[in-house]
């Protein structure tokens, strides 16, 4: 199983950017999907995560800003932010998690967001 980040970039701040993740490989039985970001310096935290139901969480930081979502036939998971800060600056990476629990990362995807 791959994952295969893409829509980093620079905006300002209050713009938006959406980035993706495309799944490509083989899986039985996916569980949760979602984003982490990982800012110079600090440790990578949770941004978003969507259930196989569907079900959505999101880090305070991020709440009524960001919207995961997914599209099962394209395999794919997004993650649409608006009203972006300085302090959203990271790199941003997919995570896959298995209902037997084995985790997969993809490459991560880099948004700069500039004051």
């Amino acid at each position: 199983v791959q994952l295969q980040a893409s829509g980093g970039g620079l905006v300002q701040a209050g713009g938006c950017l959406r980035v993706s993740c495309v799944r490509s490989g083989s899986i039985f039985a996916i569980g949760d999907m979602g984003w982490y970001r990982q800012a110079p310096g600090k440790q990578r935290e949770l941004v978003a995560t969507i259930t196989s139901t569907g079900n959505t969480n999101y880090a305070d930081s991020v709440k009524g800003r960001f919207t995961i979502s997914k599209d099962n036939n394209k395999k794919t998971v997004y993650l649409q932010m608006n009203s972006l800060k300085p302090e959203d600056t990271a790199v941003y990476y997919c995570h896959l998690r298995t209902f037997d629990l084995r985790n997969y990362w993809g490459q991560g995807t880099e948004v700069t967001v500039s004051s």
